[in-house]
């Protein structure tokens, strides 16, 4: 793989303005597509399969009313009023005839006719219900649903809106998501000792992320996906695309620091090697994404697809615009005389390739460096260290064993939203379990048309039986009389295990009637849907994790011709996993830290967000594993030294998976300030996951176990030797160095 990679990265460098022609050309028609022909994207999590998605496709077929998105106007008196007052019906009611000429909006209940106001008069509410299912609504009419409410807020009623049509569009490009950006330059700028140098990374990074998810947004118009999956590619392509060109671009700045050294055949040698690196890691990123959909969930499998793709133009960009870009700058990139001389002096002799000999005096040259430092105190104490570190993780993983999955509901919009105002006013006025609505749909198609209203009856009367239940609506019929629909209101909330387990009963005790009779009951609803997707997710989490497990022994496998390497590997990531996940749970589900992450209220952790961390920030901590190992491999595979080739990784590697850390997390940081609550908690996990893994597991713990295995890290058993490929990521295959003579261009 070295010499391929070799040859590509001279070549792009000699051919760099095809090269950069290419990638604007692509750049130009994907931003094209992805404005012109882009598709509409869900904010709905669908299912297929579960009970409460079969519910939805059945209503859609044959009760459209009550399958079509839903606007929630709720209303508060002035404090000392009630809306009974004169003044407060006509504000209502001029607020009302508004959202009636809506476009789309069927009719809109009033709570004087339909008693949805609250036992003492301050709180009511109204639902306009539209013609089509929530998502298909316009953005156009949700802003004259908000224009509507003017006429009440100007009587001096507070006036808020919820429902299914009430989901806020997911924005970014924010002040935070900015900032992480300039962070990100920042890092790059002291990483490389070069504005120059660490504007390059950024420019490639955007490019490939425009090309990726412009391109995710034009298949949109074909394939159903939700907002989210466009956010997660636009993360994880920017975040991988700065981190991939820092790698080949540190490895041939520091080739460059020899005077001797050809341009154009370091950018081929980095090409090689670092390159390599970002090939092996950037397939295993890939793979673990596309491996979401062994979920079986459509709308993970798409996300997983989305920013795989986008990570694969990552690897591309990386392997072909990186080095043209090196070669337009040519002689620019080549550090200066007295960083020339001091890199020179560190690079001397350390096993950097084929024919280099004498690693002692560059570790003599380079006692105090950080790198090294940190190295040799790995492997001096590793024992305490991994006591330390182990501990540390498993305390931080302890709140993990309490996580429980849901959907986001409106109580988790930002405070200062009308939706989560209105969730608020709605549990102030009617209860928790207000918010917690859920439906009771009977399908009596094969029942006798005499039976159906007696079994409708019967179910009724065993819903009301139900201590957890606060309300039972009447009835609602279609016009064939085929399917009725029974609105149930818990005491508890949409997060509440109790509420989970109310779904569960009612499934089991008051369907009973209808299977019976030969008829259908689903119980469905938001609130049923989320409790549907969880079961489904935590039900593919340990297949998941299986697929992952196994395809991280055999890539590194391939990768370091070892057998305890990998498996020291998983174990890291594993840990990593379960800290990260307590870190979560900690600050999302119980609610700690909420005002500085502005976390509107604890709850659930986002259903998929479990499966969506293990693929991504498996790939993730491959790409630290695969680029500090292979440095070490690369010094014992030419010195037979195993403690000093992890003190040799550490010091040649751990700047750069440092500045590579710290770039993804400030990448993924930005977005944790966003509104979005499962672009919140995404963002965080991933940041959180990314700096205890880079920081507490590949550049502490994977020492100091290196260092306790010794020579036996590096062995593999002779008949599992000759079935394993070379891919040689260290680049031993490459021709020599040119001599001092050659050309520099």
């Amino acid at each position: 793989m070295a010499q391929r990679l070799y040859a590509l990265g001279r070549w792009a460098a000699r051919r760099r303005g095809r090269v950069l022609g290419v990638w604007l050309l692509l750049l130009v028609v994907a931003v094209g597509l992805g404005t012109t022909l882009s598709g509409k994207l869900s904010t709905e999590f669908s299912v297929p399969g579960i009970e409460s998605q079969e519910a939805q496709d059945l209503l859609k077929e044959k009760f459209p009313e009550a399958a079509g998105g839903t606007a929630r106007v709720v209303f508060e008196a002035p404090k000392g009023d009630t809306l009974t007052d004169k003044k407060e019906q006509r504000a209502i009611a001029a607020t009302l005839k508004k959202v009636a000429a809506v476009p789309g909006v069927l009719q809109v209940s009033d709570p004087a006719k339909t008693g949805t106001v609250s036992k003492d008069r301050t709180i009511a509410y109204a639902d306009a219900v539209f013609g089509k299912p929530a998502q298909d609504v316009p953005q156009s009419a949700k802003d004259k649903l908000d224009d509507a409410l003017d006429a009440a807020r100007d009587a001096g009623l507070k006036a808020e809106l919820g429902g299914t049509v009430s989901t806020p569009p997911v924005e970014v490009g924010g002040p935070a998501e900015v900032i992480g950006i300039v962070i990100a330059f920042v890092v790059l700028a002291v990483t490389l000792g070069s504005l120059l140098a660490a504007g390059l990374p950024l420019l490639t990074a955007v490019i490939g992320v425009g090309v990726g998810v412009m391109t995710v947004q034009f298949l949109s118009r074909f394939i159903e996906m939700t907002n989210t999956a466009t956010i997660l590619a636009l993360m994880i392509g920017l975040a991988v695309g700065i981190d991939y060109a820092l790698f080949l671009v540190s490895r041939h700045r520091e080739q460059l620091a020899d005077p001797d050294e050809d341009v154009h055949d370091s950018i081929g040698r980095a090409t090689a090697t670092a390159g390599s690196a970002v090939t092996f890691a950037g397939v295993t990123v890939i793979v673990a994404l596309a491996a979401l959909s062994a979920a079986g969930i459509p709308f993970l499998t798409v996300m997983g697809l989305a920013a795989a793709g986008t990570v694969l133009i990552a690897v591309l960009v990386a392997l072909t615009l990186v080095p043209a870009l090196l070669g337009f700058l040519g002689e620019r990139m080549r550090p200066k005389a007295k960083a020339r001389d001091t890199a020179a002096d560190e690079g001397a002799g350390n096993g950097e390739g084929p024919g280099n000999a004498g690693g002692k005096a560059g570790r003599r040259r380079v006692p105090g460096a950080w790198g090294l430092a940190w190295g040799r105190l790995m492997t001096r104490f590793p024992v305490p260290v991994l006591v330390v570190c182990v501990v540390g993780m498993l305390a931080l993983a302890a709140p993990a064993k309490s996580l429980r999955l849901g959907l986001p509901s409106n109580e988790t919009q930002p405070t200062a939203s009308t939706q989560h105002k209105s969730y608020e006013l709605l549990q102030k006025g009617f209860g928790p379990g207000f918010n917690a609505t859920l439906l009771i749909a009977v399908d009596g198609t094969k029942v006798p048309a005499k039976e159906r209203e007696g079994i409708v009856k019967q179910v009724a009367a065993t819903v009301q039986k139900d201590p957890d239940v606060a309300t039972l609506a009447p009835p609602n019929t279609n016009k064939d009389g085929t399917l009725t629909v029974l609105g149930v209101v818990p005491r508890s909330g949409p997060d509440d295990q109790r509420t989970t387990d109310l779904v569960h009963r009612l499934r089991d005790e008051a369907t009973k009637p209808v299977g019976q009779a030969g008829g259908t009951a689903y119980v469905a609803g938001q609130t049923a849907a989320g409790i549907d997707i969880s079961a489904k997710l935590s039900g593919a989490l340990p297949l998941f994790l299986a697929i992952i497990i196994v395809l991280a022994l055999l890539l590194l496998m391939i990768a370091f011709r070892s057998v305890l390497v990998p498996l020291k590997a998983v174990l890291g990531f594993l840990l990593s996993i379960a800290a990260s996940l307590g870190a979560v749970v900690w600050v999302f589900q119980y609610g700690h830290l909420d005002g500085v992450f502005q976390v509107a209220a604890a709850a659930p952790v986002i259903s998929f967000l479990p499966v969506l961390l293990i693929g991504v920030l498996f790939g993730l901590a491959m790409d630290y594993e695969v680029f500090l190992v292979s440095r070490m491999r690369e010094h014992y595979h030419h010195h037979r030294d195993a403690r000093a080739a992890v003190e040799h990784g550490v010091e040649r590697s751990g700047r750069v998976v440092t500045a590579a850390a710290l770039i993804m997390a400030s990448v993924f940081g930005g977005f944790i300030f966003n509104h979005d609550p499962i672009i919140k908690s995404i963002g965080f996990a991933l940041t959180i996951g990314v700096l205890l893994d880079a920081f507490v597991v590949r550049l502490t713990v994977v020492p100091a176990v290196l260092a306790l295995l010794g020579r036996h890290a590096w062995a593999l058993p002779r008949w599992l030797d000759k079935a394993v490929p070379n891919v040689d990521i260290e680049g031993d295959s490459l021709p020599p160095r040119p001599g001092a003579g050659s050309a520099k261009e």
